[in-house]
């Protein structure tokens, strides 16, 4: 009778005691929520559904909440902290996974470095309205990686406590606005009518939703913190679904109390002229319900809010990296695990050096840096971050449906769910590519052209895992001629074949 043993290789991990909310600090920090407060929500306000906008964000944490269920329900059975890379490669093969690996690189290096010229422009646009010189937004933009370098280097408790402070501030004043309105509220009073289907319904809904669903940037990344958590097969599960949650929620309230201040028939064109640079609606209603010093508050703590992204996106792709360089998809070197802060040290040198060229490359070229930078590569990582979830659902799916045992007792949680999931999933990659130059705020062709490098990014690293595959399956010699003691590395794995009688 033959039989073949698999052995999984011991591979170099990082350690921590992450819990719930450290994760979660990691991940909502990474959203941005006062970013997309006073980014995403006048778009959607503006550009979408009007007064109905708290609506779209509803949706879109359904979505992904659905998604959820299957990811949780699949988490026990993945032993690597690789994120949407593990699953999935345990789902669909190691050449999906490559393809998603490279497409997940792709998506938060687009957004870290949008963050950069964003976080570049507001350091000056914030020092100037004080009377401060203008300094080009390069200078402001390479200070912020300088520190967000050092951070990053060092063991990832630290990072979590800077994102947990910066956060709990960030939160917290928005929390104060929003309560604020409903004591002080517009000309309409305590309105629901957002809520009314005749609203909702009225206008561009899926606009609305567009802009809802990059607001959730990030919130993915609970797995890649799996082996710094503690207890990961109970932490992951319960930060995903708290990150969304929270995240959801705090939008959809947030946007909600946005209305009731300045009514739900003038809200639409409030927006507008937000867009159009006539106003700021984040800055102008915080004056009127919290004063100047309100205002001056919510300004500094934007400039946080950014600083927490950027972070967040820093320790994600350089544990990304660290994965796959222990995985030898990437230079070992790259697996690196520093002796005293127990970080992937090298992984985060090098994820500086990648910011820090992308960063020189935007300001050699003269790019605007919000509506180039920032926007363009948001709207590469938006697309990037649907193609990864989708992938995910499928990979639940197919995982699912080969191990019986697995999904016992649980069909709603591993297969109907999923299923739906899918479904969602596709329709909001077709609202992001339909009005994909209102996130790029870019030309039809250059919006094209960005659309098309998470597709391009797949298609390269699923040929990259052809070709692994195929050197492996050259490599190895006959079963039953190899010994015990001479194992097969394919990377992922290393394989002992052997023939018994």
């Amino acid at each position: 009778m033959n039989t073949t043993r698999t052995v999984t290789e011991k591979p170099v991990r990082l350690t921590g005691r992450l819990g719930t909310i450290g994760i979660v600090f990691m991940v909502v920090a990474a959203a941005a929520p006062l970013t997309v407060i006073g980014g995403n929500m006048p778009l959607a306000l503006g550009m979408g559904n009007g007064a109905g906008a708290p609506v779209g964000f509803l949706i879109a944490a359904a979505i992904l909440l659905l998604f959820s269920v299957g990811f949780v329900a699949m988490t026990p059975h993945v032993r690597e902290a690789g994120a949407f890379f593990s699953y999935v490669t345990l789902g669909l093969g190691r050449r999906a996974g490559m393809g998603i690996a490279a497409v997940a690189l792709v998506a938060y290096t687009a957004i870290q470095a949008g963050i950069y010229g964003y976080i570049g422009w507001a350091i000056d646009d914030t020092v100037r309205a004080y009377g401060g010189p203008t300094v080009p937004w390069p200078v402001y933009s390479l200070f912020t990686l300088a520190i967000v370098a050092f951070l990053g280097y060092r063991h990832i408790d630290l990072s979590a406590k800077v994102l947990g402070v910066a956060l709990v501030a960030e939160i917290g004043i928005v929390l104060v606005l929003d309560v604020a309105i409903l004591v002080n509220p517009g000309p309409s009073g305590v309105t629901m009518e957002s809520f009314d289907p005749g609203t909702f319904a009225d206008g561009a809904i899926g606009v609305a939703v567009l802009f809802a669903l990059t607001g959730f940037i990030g919130f993915e990344s609970t797995a890649v913190f799996r082996d710094e958590a503690y207890r990961p097969e109970k932490t992951v599960p319960r930060a995903t679904y708290t990150a969304v949650l929270l995240i959801g929620g705090f939008y959809a309230f947030t946007c909600w109390a946005f209305v009731v201040a300045v009514g739900p028939d003038a809200i639409a064109d409030v927006a507008q002229r937000t867009l159009d640079g006539n106003a700021n609606m984040l800055l102008d209603t915080t004056r009127d319900q919290l004063g100047g010093l309100g205002r001056d508050v919510v300004n500094v703590l934007l400039l946080t809010s950014l600083f927490a992204c950027v972070l967040s996106f820093h320790n994600v792709i350089a544990r990304y990296q660290f994965v796959l360089a222990g995985m030898r998809v990437l230079p070992r070197r790259l697996a690196t695990v520093h002796p005293t802060h127990h970080s992937p040290s090298f992984s985060s040198i090098m994820q500086t050096c990648t910011a820090g060229v992308l960063v020189a490359v935007f300001a050699a070229f003269g790019v605007d840096p919000l509506v180039g930078v920032f926007g363009s590569m948001a709207g590469v990582a938006t697309v990037g971050m649907i193609i990864l979830m989708l992938a995910t659902s499928i990979a639940v799916l197919a995982f699912f449906s080969r191990n019986s045992a697995a999904r016992a007792g649980r069909r709603l949680r591993t297969l109907i769910i999923p299923v739906i999931a899918a479904v969602g999933l596709i329709g909001g990659m077709i609202l992001v590519l339909s009005n994909f130059t209102l996130v790029t705020s870019g030309s039809v062709g250059l919006s094209t052209g960005l659309a098309l490098i998470p597709f391009a990014a797949f298609i390269g690293g699923w040929f990259i895992g052809k070709r692994r595959s195929a050197e492996v399956e050259r490599k190895a010699p006959a079963e039953g001629h190899l010994p015990p003691d001479n194992p097969v590395d394919d990377g992922w794995h290393v394989v002992y074949r052997r023939t018994r009688p």
